[in-house]
């Protein structure tokens, strides 16, 4: 197996995304019911992200 410079700098930047979104309780621990809402918080949290770049 060898080493890809370019794989690994896309996998780093999904784990260090989803580090990001685990900093917020209610998507870490998943309190919403439904899938739909759910989504909804993991796509504002994305904004908020987002817009403090």
């Amino acid at each position: 197996m060898n080493f890809d410079a370019e794989t690994y700098k896309g996998r780093n930047t999904v784990e260090r995304s989803f580090s990001l979104f685990k900093q917020w309780r209610a998507i870490a621990t998943r309190y919403d019911k439904l899938a739909l809402t759910y989504r909804a918080g993991v796509v504002l949290y994305a904004v908020v992200i987002w817009l403090r770049q």
